[in-house]
């Protein structure tokens, strides 16, 4: 890879934007690479939960590559999956913590907002710049950042493109945690940690029901949706284990499987 970097650590993987030179803004190249890594980390079963932050103290992502775009002559070139190869994929159970270490702007913000936990530097800064050069934040910013924090608080931002600080975003509902910059990968570990001691079978299905119940229009229709995690649940081995482990007083053996 030349645009990020990979690290597994068993069942987990840390995902790195490496481009500090241009604040790991992305370009068509480092996006095809990200989804490229997503999609693997997506179809193995031996990993589990995924961290995604960037190179160095400055910016976890400034968005997309405006100069490389413009040099470009415009083109996007994006993949299906969307911006980082995250914004735009819809079918992926597993979990993906966002390690924001500096400044998340337009699609920088969007591939956090895309993860399912936040944690952030103190020094960490999101906005969606995006209607200040004539632009909207279209990776999904739009309708994530409303279902996360309520509409006025998102409009707030929305329609101003002011950046909001890592407290404030804690107290808006989008970020888990705020952490001095040197903890923070402490902290994303400790959070993948806690998600590891559960069962991925276990955790999936929370997280498909969860992100795929909200487009029922109330709990009833919610709760009788068919949930593909929830049946692999069922009929696995992890639902046999968990019950046992408790029954003897020792830890469970999570086979994911």
């Amino acid at each position: 890879m030349e645009f990020c970097k990979a690290e597994r650590d068993g069942r987990l993987l840390i995902v790195t934007i490496d481009r500090p030179e241009v604040m790991n803004a992305l370009h068509p190249p480092a996006n095809f690479e990200l989804e490229e890594i997503f999609n693997d980390f997506c179809a193995d079963p031996d990993q589990w939960v995924a961290i995604i932050t960037g190179t160095g103290d400055r910016a976890f992502s400034a968005g997309n590559d405006l100069k490389y775009q413009a040099k470009s002559g415009g083109g996007v070139g994006m993949p299906p999956t969307g911006f980082a190869g995250l914004t735009s994929r819809y079918d992926n159970y597993k979990p993906l913590i966002a390690a924001v270490n500096g400044v998340a702007m337009g699609g920088g913000f969007e591939i956090a907002l895309a993860c399912d936990i936040l944690v952030a530097a103190d020094s960490a800064i999101f906005a969606l710049p995006e209607p200040r050069v004539g632009l909207a934040a279209l990776a999904g910013g739009m309708h994530r950042l409303p279902r996360q924090i309520g509409l006025k608080n998102a409009m707030g931002m929305l329609l101003t493109g002011r950046r909001v600080s890592a407290e404030e975003g804690q107290r808006l509902g989008f970020v888990n945690e705020v952490v001095p910059a040197e903890k923070l990968m402490e902290s994303a570990r400790r959070w993948a940690d806690l998600i590891l001691e559960c069962a991925p079978l276990s955790v999936r299905t929370s997280k498909q029901c969860a992100m795929d119940g909200m487009q029922s229009g109330s709990i009833e229709d919610a709760m009788s949706q068919r949930y593909t995690e929830l049946y692999a649940m069922l009929k696995s081995k992890d639902f046999v284990e968990g019950p046992m482990a408790f029954a003897q007083k020792r830890s469970p053996e999570w086979k994911g499987e």
